[in-house]
């Protein structure tokens, strides 16, 4: 049903039609697809996938995130941000790991967070100083 680049034997819990604008909050747990238009933050307990019609004028915070339309706005994650070949990122990120795609569009600013072990490490490591 999706591309083999987008994540992969992932249950989508929501789906916004390419034929649907919302304007609003969405708050929500599992993975949503966005492929229409939405003005407004996306606050997700899982992952996001905005489809190459899909459009974010707002903040996403979320695990996990595909971008293959265009976001305007801030995004932090806990993991993942991948922006595909067609996907256009407006906007500051924070996240784990970063992918970009040939002929993808980024900017903004990029802080890669350390994540939880390399934490703990730099955290012993300063200790025993």
């Amino acid at each position: 049903m999706f591309g083999k680049k987008e994540i992969n034997n992932e249950k989508i819990d929501t789906l916004i039609g390419k034929n649907t604008r919302f304007e609003g909050k969405i708050e929500a747990s599992g993975t949503i697809r966005l492929d229409g238009i939405l003005d407004g933050d996306i606050t997700i307990e899982g992952n996001v996938i905005i489809g190459k019609e899909g459009k974010v004028k707002g903040n996403i915070r979320c695990s996990s995130i595909l971008v293959s339309g265009v976001v305007e706005g801030n995004i932090i994650g806990s993991d993942q941000l991948r922006i595909t070949n067609t996907g256009k990122v407006f906007g500051d990120i924070q996240v784990n790991n970063f992918i970009v795609d040939e002929n993808a569009t980024f900017e903004g600013n990029c802080k890669m967070k350390q994540t939880t072990s390399e934490t703990k490490k730099e955290t012993k490591k300063n200790k025993t100083k």
